[in-house]
């Protein structure tokens, strides 16, 4: 497609305000990655973005930009209170997917030998698939205090500890969360997923510290070289999907009552502070909790795994939270806009909050360099660990990038992987996958996504993040 897009410096690209726009929209990617990025409809979607009422200073699109549902992948805008909307697209299908990385106490050269074993293991402790049936199965009605509690609910029966919640954004649960807003419907699909990665990009991964550019914030993070890691992806599975398709009626309806004008239906929304907007954020809100939760199961049984794989005690696997971060939100944040301090409703889909240090949503051991950001790759490449920083405060409302990106479809993924063996390509790299089906594995190749070592370099050049590590895959499940 043909934009009319201005370069800006060199990372930062603007489509100007015309027509309904609001605000301009503004891409950070390099010269080298701007062609294809143009080259779909994603920035089309950036500029729709712009149109919304309340929009505030930009409709923003991080490096791996690429076409949603209503808003970019890879898209974030904050909107006044006020006079700003809240809307489904904003924020995605899979609430509150995130991620976690733990980290342990072993060496690369102390898990290789029993690789295959642990991996294999994991794969039988943590269910994956879109069907998948949970590692716990719960109550309608104690699904309803899980939504509330969040991750606690996770560690107050056992899966996990104090030590965790202390390192997940918002404390793994986020606050105002409305039982009574949520469906029948998302209530049975939610009772057995807990505990369960689910299907698509969804993956867990061993790894292991490859590289180290920030020594001091590695160390206040406690990463050291070689070390083996653990990264989980995933969300708020059956429950968040159906929440978010409750809702997408709930808004069609609300566009026609506020008569707010949309150059695409699937931005339905409806002003935050209305009873519509308001019972969205009351569900959306129980499912980021069921994700916090989700992962924080997903994270006991990782630990039982390495435990039983390994034959070492949990003292001697050591496998800790570093930190948890949500790709998918809205939140309610204060920013400061134009020198003075504004309560607003951020929306991040495929993009990640990336607080500067001294920030009090950090933790206290973590604000000497900012809060910790999570950037999980491909299968068989790398994922990166940075931090946050003051320019990403100032600029972009303390959000960052969210991983590589997909650079094909899933079809075309396919396609390309027709005729080849991906796990046995993978296992010459050293890197053991499993998955739950060929499909799925095929449609996560390589190929399928951008080299996420060009989009972190092009948020670190921005200096919307900075960069710490980089984690490479040994091991890999994936739905």
């Amino acid at each position: 497609m043909d934009y009319d897009i201005r370069k800006l410096n060199d990372y930062l690209w603007e489509l100007p305000k015309t027509g309904g726009m609001r605000v301009p929209a503004r891409i950070y990617a390099t010269e080298e990655m701007i062609a294809q990025i143009v080259s779909d409809k994603a920035p089309q979607q950036a500029a729709n973005v712009a149109h919304l009422p309340g929009i505030v200073t930009a409709s923003l699109a991080m490096p791996d930009i690429h076409w949603g549902y209503g808003f970019p992948i890879g898209g974030v805008a904050a909107f006044d209170l006020d006079e700003g909307v809240i809307s489904p697209g904003g924020v995605g299908y899979d609430i509150n997917c995130g991620v976690r990385l733990m980290a342990s106490r072993l060496t690369r050269e102390q898990v290789e030998p029993r690789l295959r074993e642990l991996v294999n293991q994991l794969f039988r402790d943590v269910p994956t698939g879109v069907g998948a049936a949970g590692a716990l199965t719960v109550s309608v009605d104690e699904l309803r205090c899980v939504v509330e509690r969040g991750a606690r609910w996770a560690v107050e029966h056992g899966y996990g500890s104090e030590t965790d919640l202390a390192h997940i954004e918002e404390h793994g649960c986020i606050a105002g969360a409305d039982r009574a807003e949520v469906s029948h419907r998302a209530w049975q699909r939610g009772r057995e997923q807990l505990g369960t990665l689910g299907s698509c990009n969804h993956f867990l991964e061993v790894g292991y510290v490859a590289e180290i550019y920030d020594a001091e914030a590695a160390r206040v993070l406690g990463l050291q070289f070689d070390e083996i890691t653990i990264i989980i992806h995933c969300g708020s599975r059956g429950f968040g999907y159906q929440v978010c398709d409750d809702y997408l009626g709930v808004m069609d309806s609300a566009v026609k009552k506020y008569q707010i004008a949309l150059p695409d239906r699937q931005l339905a929304c409806a002003p935050v502070d209305s009873p519509e907007g308001l019972r969205y954020l009351g569900a959306m809100r129980c499912a980021v909790n069921y994700a916090f939760a989700n992962r924080q199961v997903i994270a006991h049984h990782t630990r039982k795994a390495f435990e039983k794989a390994l034959g070492m005690s949990a003292a001697e696997v050591g496998l800790r939270t570093v930190y948890e971060v949500a790709h998918n939100i809205a939140k309610f944040e204060t920013h400061t806009v134009d020198g003075r301090e504004r309560r607003l409703c951020v929306h991040r889909k495929g993009a990640t909050r990336a607080f500067a240090p001294g920030c009090e949503e950090v933790p206290p051991e973590y604000r000497v360099i900012g809060q910790p950001v999570l950037i999980p790759g491909d299968m068989g490449r790398y994922s990166y660990v940075l931090t946050g920083t003051e320019k990403a405060m100032h600029d972009t409302f303390g959000s960052t990038c969210h991983g590589a990106g997909r650079a094909m479809s899933r079809v075309k993924a396919r396609q390309a992987a027709a005729g080849r063996n991906i796990i046995r390509e993978m296992e010459k790299k050293g890197i053991i996958v499993r998955g739950q089906s060929r499909r799925t594995v095929d449609e996560e190749i390589s190929e399928a996504y951008k080299d996420v070592s060009n989009v972190v370099d092009a948020c670190a050049l921005a200096g919307i993040s900075r960069k710490v590590a980089q984690l490479r895959p040994i091991g890999c499940i994936k739905g």
